[in-house]
This record gives C-alpha cells, structure tokens and sequence, in this order.
C-alpha cells in the first residue's frame, strides 16, 4: 500500500460536468461515492468481471499454479496421436 496523505484541490467542473485529476490518473477506474449532496469521495479502484471472480479465490490461484506448472513439465507432443484419434474413435478414454 502506498503512504496516505491529504490535499485540497479546487477544481472547476466544465461544461461537460467534468473535472480532470491529472495525467497520473488517464485511463484509471475510480470509484464516485457522494457521501451528500455535493459531497463526493473519489477514490482510484481494479474492478474485476463477475465471471473472473473465481481466480481471485485461493483454491482457483493454487489449482491454475499446479495447472501452468504440470503444462510446462509436459511439452505438447504428437508422437502418438494416431493412436489417441483411434481411441477416442473407438469410445475409449
């Protein structure tokens, strides 16, 4: 986490209803809470997609860490991939 420290800006709203927060902030995802009326709390946020939520899970990170690692122990190979096509031909495996 970064240090914490307090400033006041003045800022001007444009026409467009918007303020700028400078460079350093393009391209970010802040979150706006308006504590009250006129009141608003801005605070810099990484929003992760419901449907990638699960690898936030301890359980989903040590399975995808044992998934990579087993990939590269075990280079892809076609050696035997007759013999693999006739066995799923045949309803095996």
């Amino acid at each position: 986490m970064g240090t914490s420290s307090s400033s006041t800006m003045v800022k001007v709203v444009g026409a467009n209803g918007q303020i700028s927060l400078g460079k350093q902030y393009a391209g970010r995802q802040v979150l706006v809470e308006e504590r009250e009326p006129g009141v608003w709390l801005v605070r810099t946020a990484t929003v992760v997609p419901d449907n990638e939520r699960w690898l936030l899970y301890p359980q989903a990170a040590d399975d995808l860490r044992r998934a990579l690692d087993w990939a590269e122990a075990n280079p892809p190979d076609d050696a035997d991939v007759e013999q693999i096509l006739t066995r799923l031909g045949d309803g095996e495996g």
